[in-house]
């Protein structure tokens, strides 16, 4: 599905200089910028970077005509002035409480400067910086140095903000099975090692089991850090937490939680008796948050959804977009792993009664970021509370609390 590109440009003060007409760019979901960069040096012979997106022609991606705020030196002959293109300047100009940092004017430059300069103290030396993705999740930039050296700068948004935390838990756990945090900074700056490989969101169904081992030995060693998780600021939502968290967070949607999902306390209450340990969840375990090189182990990235809690919810996430056989087939071996690890404990009841609850859960995440990110970019998620609401309430016909 094409997407077409269209740059308001502003300078590092945040200046409007214009706006350049639309170009195709290949890949078509809206946050990856690398292709929009490329695009701008092919089509206007303009180095950019993207700060932020204003407004697309459709409510959510992937492709259609997406405008995005770009910061540049100057801009090109091409160029026409923001009324001109119908561009209101109170949407280039205005402030915005929920603004990241990374996407205002000056700011990629100044969190690229930090990682270049934490490098250099390293003996580091001729780091270029590749913007790679932004949105309000994250800004991601690919940093090259002499030698063949690579890191990378990811740059966070507050509610992410204990990615760095779990980072730093996990060195001294599992070493080598999540990226290595090189240094943290202000404003949810994170340097991180370079993982060699790529994001295996192509894994087969023996390459998920294989993330479904590396996941449940990082979850194995993280039992005994769960109060210094917490204290590092890592949600906790183990028990009852986690009910009081979806209540209050999903306040403003609707269907009400006990509209779509009447027995939440009761499926937590069952999940809870069968035995299952908190721990460290990664929130988030599908194959493309993990990287992978040729038979080697995965390494689990983007920890920035990880909380306490139940780790059913882990193998629900890493088990979608399968074969119902398939699914079954990464449960049970789940299943085994953990009754070999707590013998006595019923992992399959467990999966039974949080089934629903994790699309509740999900339909809470997303309902989170709303809450949290400036309005022109809700389109990446509007469309996903109501989706996670309507499967949650689906998949409580199909499920039992007793299993």
């Amino acid at each position: 599905m094409t997407r077409l590109a269209r740059l308001v440009l502003v300078d590092s003060h945040g200046t409007p200089l214009g706006v350049l007409p639309p170009y195709p760019v290949p890949v078509p979901w809206w946050q990856e910028s690398a292709d929009v960069v490329d695009g701008a040096r092919v089509h206007f012979g303009l180095d950019v970077t993207i700060l932020r997106i204003l407004f697309a022609d459709r409510p959510a991606m992937p492709g259609g005509t997406v405008t995005y705020l770009a910061e540049c030196a100057a801009a090109p002959a091409g160029a026409v002035p923001l009324a001109e293109a119908g561009v209101d300047p109170a949407v280039v100009t205005a402030p915005q409480p929920h603004r990241a940092p990374y996407a205002q004017p000056g700011g990629p430059a100044r969190s690229v400067a930090w990682a270049a300069g934490r490098l250099e103290e390293l003996g580091w030396t001729g780091v270029t910086a590749h913007q790679h993705r932004t949105w309000n999740l994250s800004a991601i930039w690919r940093l090259d140095a002499d030698g063949g050296r690579r890191a990378w700068l990811k740059q966070v948004p507050p509610f992410f903000g204990h990615e760095g935390a779990v980072l730093r838990r996990l060195a001294g756990e599992v070493r080598g099975r999540a990226p290595e945090l090189i240094a943290a900074g202000p404003e949810g700056r994170l340097l991180l090692a370079h993982v060699p490989g790529t994001d295996w969101y192509e894994a087969d169904l023996a390459g998920r089991h294989r993330i479904g081992e590396t996941a449940h030995g990082i979850q194995l060693a993280a039992l005994a850090d769960l109060d210094a998780l917490a204290a590092a600021g890592v949600p906790d939502r183990r028990g009852a937490r986690l009910s009081t968290w979806i209540r209050e967070t999903l306040a403003p949607h609707r269907p009400a939680v006990d509209e779509v999902l009447p027995d939440l306390d009761e499926r937590l209450a069952a999940a809870a008796a069968c035995g299952l340990p908190d721990t460290l969840v990664h929130g988030d375990l599908h194959p493309g948050n993990t990287r992978v090189s040729g038979d080697g182990d995965p390494v689990v990235i983007d920890w920035g959804d990880a909380y306490l809690g139940n780790p059913v919810f882990d193998i629900l996430r890493l088990s979608e977009t399968v074969t119902d056989d398939a699914a079954a087939g990464l449960r049970s071996a789940w299943a085994a792993r953990w009754r070999a690890a707590v013998p006595g404990c019923d992992p399959e009841r467990a999966v039974e009664a949080l089934a629903p609850v994790a699309a509740l859960r999900n339909a809470a995440v997303y309902a989170a970021f709303l809450a949290n990110i400036e309005p022109a970019e809700h389109p990446y998620h509007a469309e996903d509370v109501p989706r996670c609401l309507r499967e949650a309430r689906s998949a409580a016909l199909t499920t039992t609390v007793g299993g």
